[in-house]
């Protein structure tokens, strides 16, 4: 009697044990690198951010090369995103317009690896066409000033924004919206007095893209923007939904 308590009260335990054990993490790529961006410093707080809000361990790859035509050789293998249940795309390479290069990078989100777009990711491989921007949900040619962007949730029952309070950011980039996707659902809106007239355009969404989820968002020009506890929050439960793990388990403040 005294082994099977003793056999009870050991299995009892290793069964609370393995309900409390934290989950796998995502493994998560982060690409950094091109134009106009202090991605040196943006790739290490996106990286600590994330970490410190979700089961997800990010790698990263990023280039030196500070142009619109930085290239990723990760990009060049047929598998580049093997191993990965997401890919944070923070590049700006708009004027790498190598078609094959870009359907290479499409095809594994196509397939079902997930996706988060940030800021000038939505203005790369401008190769001619929409390949690109389908993938991404939203056709974006330019932004306005650097000037404060008032950001208000408009749809308040989704998965990513439901906790989230609207703000307003320090001076940023407000990307515009040229074309916006069936297959995109926006999420939230942002409002910039330009000085001259009041721009006001979609700059949170999520797509759907083959069998891949996609979130993004056109914010994120500046460090303190990209160090801001309000927009890691977006960031991070885009990254979660992008996977199907937007839930208590993989949330590190919910525990």
């Amino acid at each position: 009697m005294t082994r099977w308590i003793a056999a009870a009260l050991l299995s009892g335990i290793v069964c609370v044990d393995a309900f409390a054990a934290d989950p796998t993490p995502i493994k998560a790529l982060l690409i950094t690198g091109g134009c106009c961006h202090d991605y040196v410093a943006q790739k290490n707080l996106l990286k600590a951010g994330i970490e410190a809000r979700a089961y997800v361990t990010v790698d990263l790859i990023h280039s030196d090369d500070r142009s619109t035509k930085a290239r990723f050789d990760i990009y060049e293998k047929p598998d580049w995103a093997a191993g990965y249940q997401v890919v944070i795309h923070d590049e700006c390479s708009a004027d790498v317009k190598d078609m094959p290069y870009v359907q290479n990078i499409l095809g594994a989100h196509k397939n079902g690896v997930g996706a988060v777009n940030l800021h000038c990711a939505m203005h790369c491989y401008r190769v001619g066409t929409d390949d690109w921007f389908q993938f991404v949900g939203i056709q974006s040619s330019g932004h306005g000033p650097q000037k404060p962007i008032d950001i208000t949730f408009i749809d308040r029952d989704h998965p990513v924004t439901k906790p989230l309070e609207n703000w307003t950011t320090i001076n940023e980039e407000l990307y515009n919206n040229i074309k916006l996707f069936e297959t995109a659902k926006p999420l939230a809106r942002g409002r910039q007095d330009t000085g001259s007239k009041v721009d006001d355009f979609v700059v949170a969404w999520t797509n759907e893209y083959g069998k891949g989820k996609v979130f993004s968002t056109t914010i994120g020009h500046n460090n303190a923007t990209v160090d801001d506890p309000r927009y890691l929050d977006m960031v991070t439960r885009g990254l979660l939904w992008s996977c199907g793990k937007l839930n208590a388990e993989y949330l590190k403040s919910t525990k």
